[in-house]
């Protein structure tokens, strides 16, 4: 099957971009296509032509290749225009099964947006962004994804020359807070309703029928976004720049740069190299959340207002609302980390004592899960021993195991087998990621193939990958992550 593209984005917001045109890479080869995406997608046989596709050097038939204009809050300071620098929007793509996605270059030369930039891609940014990206989807959180990665043949100079790439990222959409935020700024009300219709249309239907659309489209995107939030807490990730360019209204995880998971566990844990303050630190994601949605409700109160007056007050009270909102999906997330079947009211007190009990501790927050799985067939010693201060977990685990006597009644194997399908044992460390990306750049993508297919399995115990779930050895350098361009 060839593409099937109908592009409504192009079709029906004129002046909401510019027109786009791939520059072809001088010798694209492909590094990485990804089999499984392309089947979900009735791409499969599409392989044999991806180099040229997905570097630009072919325009597949039905394509109208334009860059998306938006704005964007970047650390808390507004930038009036970003826009795709370096991507480019081929077209929207509607499977077999009737589902739409974006199916965009990034990496494939420069737009009107790109500034003083090159509108390339480098390759360990581009394969961080697969892997990582592919290790989401596995987990089961919303995200953008990867459909390949080709090697453009030639160089880019970032922190240093690396080889040049272009990636096919797949998204429900690309339209960002920014979006809303840039047409607000420049244009008004008019178009931002405009936008604001195309993405109801597009991502949440249901807020079409409510009293006022517009009210009910914020609240919407609320929830996908504290949802999608509170699942990066539940495994460790952090997004490293959370700034609102990078919000999708979609709900889904986009931008991979300067992101990580968490090892040693540190609510203050930041590894983006230009985070001085620790704005997007693990711990502070969900009230940057807030922040960036308080940022999209100043984009829409005009056409909130418009509606209904008193629109804007109830959206204010969404926003009040948002902790509480939080709270909830997060909980029912640890709860079931925990191997808990049903709620009681004690359950926020003893998810806080957990993760303030880890704190300063040394303690790999992937494995603490896994391990106390593990206590419940072979004894605390598995989780104790990972704590320099035995008494910071002990008298928690007194408490934990009076709450499971309350619980459902369930074999300890059964209730550690439950814990072990939301758990995952298998993240990209980031050791192991940096000693993957700096074998791919120097010609050999066997420990990057090996990466990825643990990665994307992530809660199955095999023996044989026994390293992957290993925390960093002693010693290994601090973790720092960049953006990319």
């Amino acid at each position: 099957m060839s593409f099937n593209f109908d592009n409504s984005y192009f079709r029906d917001l004129p002046g909401f971009y510019a027109p786009a045109t791939p520059s072809a890479a001088t010798g694209p080869e492909l590094l990485i296509w990804n089999e499984a995406l392309a089947d979900r997608l009735g791409l499969a046989d599409l392989k044999e032509g991806a180099a040229g596709l997905i570097s630009g050097a072919c325009l597949p038939q039905g394509a109208d290749p334009i860059a998306q204009a938006y704005s964007g809050h970047q650390f808390g300071h507004f930038s009036p225009q970003l826009g795709d620098g370096r991507a480019i929007l081929l077209g929207e793509h509607i499977t077999p099964d009737g589902a739409r996605f974006d199916v965009q270059l990034k990496g494939a030369g420069r737009t009107a947006f790109s500034r003083n930039g090159d509108g390339r891609y480098a390759l360990g940014p581009a394969l961080r962004e697969h892997l990582v990206s592919e290790a989401m989807a596995a987990l089961g959180i919303e995200t953008t994804r990867s459909l390949g990665v080709v090697l453009s043949g030639e160089q880019v100079a970032r922190q240093s020359l690396q080889p040049g790439a272009v990636l096919a990222r797949i998204a429900k959409s690309h339209i960002r807070v920014g979006t809303f935020q840039f047409f607000a700024a420049h244009l008004g009300p008019d178009q931002v309703r405009q936008l604001a219709d195309h993405a109801i249309a597009r991502h949440y239907l249901a807020a079409a029928n409510a009293a006022n659309p517009y009210l009910a489209f914020f609240e919407a995107v609320m929830d996908a976004q504290l949802r999608l939030i509170a699942s990066w807490i539940h495994v460790g990730f952090v997004h490293g720049v959370m700034n609102t360019d990078n919000v999708a209204i979609s709900g889904e995880t986009i931008d991979f740069g300067p992101c990580a998971f968490v090892d040693t566990y540190s609510a203050k844990a930041v590894f983006s190299s230009i985070d001085e303050h620790g704005r997007y630190a693990f711990g502070n994601q969900p009230v940057i959340g807030r922040w960036n949605l308080t940022q999209l409700g100043s984009a829409l109160a005009d056409v909130v207002a418009e509606v209904d007056p008193q629109g804007v007050e109830a959206m204010n009270a969404l926003l009040a609302g948002y902790g509480e909102r939080y709270l909830a999906v997060w909980l029912n997330g640890v709860r079931t980390k925990l191997g808990l079947t049903r709620a009681e009211a004690g359950d926020l007190d003893l998810a806080n004592r957990l993760f303030a009990a880890m704190e300063g501790q040394g303690v790999d927050f992937t494995n603490l899960f896994r391990n106390l799985a593990r206590s419940l067939t072979t004894g605390r010693e598995a989780v104790t021993a990972m704590f320099v201060d035995t008494q910071k977990i002990g008298t928690w685990l007194d408490d934990w195991h009076a709450r499971l006597a309350g619980d459902e009644a369930m074999l300890p194997e059964a209730r550690a087998a439950a814990m072990n399908v939301v758990n995952p044992l298998y993240i990209p460390r980031n050791h192991k990621v940096e000693e993957a990306l700096a074998a791919a750049i120097d010609g050999d993508m066997a420990p990057y193939g090996k990466l990825l297919e643990v990665v994307t399995n992530p809660y199955l115990e095999r023996p044989e990958w026994a390293d992957y779930a290993m925390p960093a050895p002693a010693g290994a350098p601090r973790c720092v992550t960049f953006c990319g361009t």
